[in-house]
């Protein structure tokens, strides 16, 4: 697969920038521990069980965290699009085991950044720190409570309206059994939203 890469990495830096301003230095030590990766359609990216070691920039593509039960059903935790970051937090975070994989729903180009170097730039730089901060409190802290919020407090067709108005191609370029499972209903409930839409229109 070929691509530009200072392009991609123009993008990380724009994604970087839109939580806090970064220095020119900054950005080149944030550079220097980057590593580009291609992954195809179906490729499995990290397998539950395995320790995190890089935090992903999803340059393309599409990216899905989940977990399987016992009896092999399959819940999707996320679904990663282009220009956001990606990963096992708790298992870079405490280097300990993960506890869901993370699978390619399209080919991908991702930019992989060393996490524990990454870590270390953030304790020596403020900037870094100051993104550091509010793309976690944005990510991992209100986004996350909100999501939970919608499970309780939203039926499926607002969450799946919710869902189009962030994405708006998104039906158009995964299998819809991964957008109901991550929507926490079932295909047939979202093929019937779909068409009870589609009839408002």
């Amino acid at each position: 697969m070929s691509f530009n890469k200072e392009t991609y990495l123009s993008n990380l830096r724009q994604t970087i920038e839109s939580y806090a301003p970064v220095s020119e230095n900054s950005w080149k030590s944030i550079e220097s521990i980057t590593q580009f990766q291609t992954l195809k359609k179906g490729e499995t990216l990290l397998q539950n069980g395995e320790i995190a070691k890089n935090l992903h920039f999803i340059a393309k593509g599409i990216l899905r965290t989940f977990i399987t039960d016992e009896q092999g059903n399959f819940y999707n935790k996320n679904l990663f699009l282009e220009n956001t970051l990606a990963g096992s937090k708790v298992s870079l975070m405490m280097q300990t085991p993960s506890h869901f994989s993370i699978e390619a729903l399209e080919d991908c180009i991702l930019i992989n950044i060393d996490y524990k170097e990454y870590m270390k730039l953030i304790n020596e730089n403020i900037d870094l720190k100051n993104f550091y901060i509010a793309h976690l409190e944005k990510n991992w802290i209100i986004e996350k409570e909100q999501r939970e919020i919608a499970l309780v407090m939203q039926n499926a067709t607002e969450r799946y309206l919710s869902l189009l108005k962030k994405n708006p191609d998104i039906a158009e370029r995964i299998p819809l059994l991964h957008i109901a499972s991550h929507l926490g209903i079932t295909p047939t409930q979202l093929s019937r939203i779909r068409k009870s839409l589609e009839k408002e229109l």
